[in-house]
């Protein structure tokens, strides 16, 4: 099992993360896409990412917004596994052209 991150690691973590919000709960962003097939690609490219790391986000899509929650539900709150497919959902977002909200 990952260890939970301390508050402290949390904040200093989500500096490489624009548009990333969190706290020991989870990690959120929203990322608005240029359409609706743009969207549906970013989730696509993430769930790829997901299912390699076998760390699978919250997701919520609302035309061309998805809003992602991240959390280690059995550690019960965030990891560095949240941490790095963070990272992997901002890369797909640059990747489609949708940016943060």
């Amino acid at each position: 099992m990952s260890r939970l991150l301390t508050s402290e690691e949390i904040t200093r973590q989500l500096a490489d993360l624009p548009g990333w919000a969190g706290d020991g709960q989870a990690l959120t962003a929203s990322y608005d896409a240029p359409d609706f097939p743009a969207a549906i690609r970013l989730v696509e490219e993430a769930a790829d990412a997901a299912e390699q790391m076998n760390h699978h986000p919250d997701i919520d899509i609302r035309w061309k917004v998805t809003h992602w929650r991240l959390s280690t539900h059995s550690a019960g709150g965030v990891t560095q596994l949240d941490i790095e497919l963070a990272h992997r959902i901002s890369q797909a977002a640059a990747l489609v052209g949708a940016s943060t909200r």
